[in-house]
């Protein structure tokens, strides 16, 4: 029997060794997209004549919850191209149609339904991607993403539609060469990965599949796609935009105008190369067509931190980020630009440049000392290493009639083994103050070890920022430290549907606060579970201690969350969180306090979305038990989407411990970014009352301000 069974599987053996071969070697082939003279029809159906001859990837393998496993619903990916656009189309098999998840939503809202993606190289060197993700019904994110950050908002103009029909779904996909950057060669080559999101089982996979011994090191995973003849063309778009503001403010308790102005600005984008663009603008709109959500906002150590929305500083923004420093140039910093200019893309085959100057006018009661205008200018300079390894330079000053402040210094990343790398950074800054004749010299510097594969990461950072380090430019919430952090990260994935992933984390924190020489201690420990489809639940516990004013206080901490996609109707996540803590004041004291979050999304329809949000925090002084403050903050947004292009939003926001009541009202169109109308209205109301001499508590509310907001803009693109 052992020698029949031997004789038996020989030839087997041999075949099988031979289609292994085959597949390996056609593996490393390039993809090559079909040439068409005929472009599709991006409507979501892929009745085409031209899908019926474009080539074919299929066979998705997961990287999430666990790796190297069949995507459980099939999916297959067809290319082409023509002088101009490139084509993709994706078939989205589902064997439960009634389950996928998908939403009628803007741009970039998307990314809680089932999704697929593009990851495209454009250069092929490992060193960014941009990713351009579609849902069912066709809406779209999109994102640029470096080794060490992907931002989501990026914003590109490009095409697609979706089709939810008896098989699953379907996609097509247009994107213009134009709304990309890539080598000027014939052929050109870049990299490409497909993947595939499953909202419902929480599964994603990709072609070609993702090796776990990499982790997540996707630029060097890419794989090659070649296009030939593509027509070659310089970038050139103008967008003008008109603006109208209506402010009110009360005044001895009845409102009165406060501002109304109406501005008109101009950007333009001038392709210099395929692969160096210029921006300039003019008097830009940096208006948000959305109030920052309402943070916490006393007993704080450092200054709240809010994203960037604005356009203009929002493309490019990946390339100023630093290694070990990623909020080092902050653009909110910049508050009232009147001209901006960059200029970001390649000048050598590993050469990337990105830069940055913008005119802020200054609100200022006092122009004699201060100047009218603060000056930002910022230059970054990247060259590429092996793998998706690099090496740059970066300078950022901040300029006023009687005051500098300016930032130089070196980052990098070197790929160490196929999974696991090693960062640095090296800054220096120096500040200015002309009226008293001083300046302060700091620095910061940090080295970084991390590795990263299936079943466990592990990691090291070892860094110093001196007590007079000054960035005004960015986000640096705490100068003074010494700081010392190992981690390491486990992950096991049993043969269960009910336990699919368990994570642990264990670290440990040791800060050295420069000002009295006196060390803090962190030891971290944390257990994280995917449980069935969708339920994420996490314990995490921390025994430290913080340094304040010399003061080294106990603040361990407990913390339990979970979140969950009940049904594709509703998702919900809770975190709580209990511990010791300081009040931060010129006399610093212990105390306790508990943090809660909630938030809670319902989506009725397609079309319509509700999304609520809750925010609680206390704190109490040890020595006698007496609650200091009780903070909430309660936030409901509704959105109706009517089509792709344009929706209506209302916000309702109330801040318990501040007694204040935000509305606010939007009707938003956005045909392509950059083609859009805004309407917006808002108010604040307080419980106050005017008494005919100052204002006082009272039970009722109070409108204290309204505004009104117009934006029109329209992208030419030449």
């Amino acid at each position: 029997m052992h020698r029949h069974q031997q004789r038996f599987h020989k030839p087997f053996l041999v075949t099988a060794i031979v289609c292994i071969s085959i597949s390996l070697a056609s593996a490393q082939e390039p993809f090559k997209p079909l040439r068409t003279d005929t472009p599709p029809a991006i409507d979501g159906r892929l009745d085409d004549a031209v899908w019926q001859a474009a080539p074919m990837v299929a066979n998705f393998k997961t990287y999430r919850p666990d790796w190297s496993k069949d995507l459980s619903e099939k999916t297959e990916v067809l290319m082409a191209y023509d002088s101009e656009n490139f084509y993709f189309a994706f078939r989205c098999y589902d064997r439960e149609q009634d389950k996928i998840k998908s939403s009628v939503t803007s741009r970039d809202k998307m990314f809680s339904d089932d999704w697929v993606c593009i990851n495209l190289d454009s250069f092929g060197d490992q060193q960014a991607l941009y990713g351009f993700y579609i849902n069912p019904l066709g809406i779209q994110g999109d994102s640029r993403a470096t080794p060490t950050n992907e931002d989501r908002n990026f914003d590109a103009v490009w095409y697609s539609a979706g089709h939810i029909n008896s098989e699953g779904y379907h996609i097509e996909v247009r994107i213009p060469f134009k709304s990309i950057r890539f080598s000027e060669k014939n052929p050109v080559t870049m990299g490409v990965i497909f993947e595939r999101y499953i909202n419902r089982r929480s599964e994603a996979g990709t072609f070609p599949p993702l090796d776990p011994a990499k982790g997540n090191s996707w630029l060097t995973q890419m794989h090659p796609m070649v296009y030939y003849d593509i027509k070659p063309s310089k970038l050139f778009e103008v967008l003008p935009a008109v603006t109208y503001t209506n402010r009110e403010k009360a005044d001895q308790g009845r409102l009165v105008t406060d501002e109304n102005k109406g501005e008109f600005g101009v950007t333009t984008k001038y392709g210099i190369t395929q692969d160096l663009i210029l921006d300039g603008t003019y008097n830009p709109d940096f208006s948000q067509v959305e109030a920052d959500a309402g943070q916490v906002d006393i007993n704080l150590r450092y200054n709240l931190y809010y994203p960037e929305k604005r356009p203009f500083f929002l493309e490019g923004n990946e390339n100023f980020s630093v290694t070990g420093c990623p909020n080092l140039i902050y653009t909110r910093t910049i508050i009232n630009p009147l001209v901006g200019m960059k200029v970001t893309g390649k000048v050598a085959e590993k050469s990337h440049i990105a830069s940055l100057y913008a005119m802020d006018e200054l609100y200022t009661t006092n122009p004699d000392v201060t100047g009218r205008h603060a000056h930002f200018g910022i230059v970054r300079y990247k060259h590429a290493l092996s793998d998706d390894g690099f090496i740059a330079a970066l300078y950022a000053g901040k300029e006023m009639k009687q005051h500098n402040n300016r930032v130089a210094g070196i980052d990098g990343s070197i790929r160490v083994t196929p999974s696991s790398t090693f960062g640095f950074a090296g800054l220096l800054s120096y500040a200015t103050d002309i009226p008293t004749s001083g300046f302060e010299r700091g620095h910061k510097y940090e080295f970084m070890y991390g590795h990263e594969e299936r079943s466990i990461g592990y990691g090291a950072t070892f860094g110093r920022i001196s007590d007079n380090f000054v960035a005004e430019m960015g986000y640096i919430p705490r100068p003074g430290i010494m700081y010392l952090e190992l981690y390491l990260q486990p992950r096991l994935y049993p043969e269960s549907e009910l336990l699919r992933r368990v994570s642990f984390f264990l670290g440990t924190r040791q800060y050295k606060d420069l000002p009295s020489l006196i060390w803090e201690n962190g030891y971290d420990l944390s257990v994280s579970l995917l449980l069935g489809g969708t339920v994420n639940a996490s314990v995490y516990a921390s025994a430290q201690t913080e340094v304040f004013l010399g003061r080294e206080l106990n603040t361990n901490q407990v913390e339990a969350s979970v979140s969950a996609q009940a049904t594709n109707k509703l998702y919900s996540s809770l975190r709580v969180t209990y511990g010791n803590a300081i009040y931060y004041s010129a006399d610093p004291y212990s105390g306790a306090g508990r943090r809660l979050a909630f938030y809670l999304r319902y989506q009725p329809w397609e079309n319509l979305m509700a999304d609520y949000n809750l925010t609680f925090a206390d704190f109490y002084r040890k020595s006698d038990d007496v609650r200091i403050y009780e903070y909430t903050i309660s936030r409901l947004k509704a959105t109706y989407q009517l089509n792709k292009y344009l929706f209506f939003r209302g916000i309702v926001e109330y801040n318990n411990y501040r007694k204040r009541l935000l509305t606010d009202l939007l009707a938003s169109f956005t045909y392509i970014p950059g083609t859009v109308l805004h309407l917006g209205y808002g108010s604040l109301y307080e419980k106050i009352h005017w008494d005919q001499a100052n204002y006082i508590p009272s039970d009722r509310f109070l409108e204290t301000k309204r505004g009104f907001f117009f934006k029109a803009s329209y992208l030419w693109r030449l």
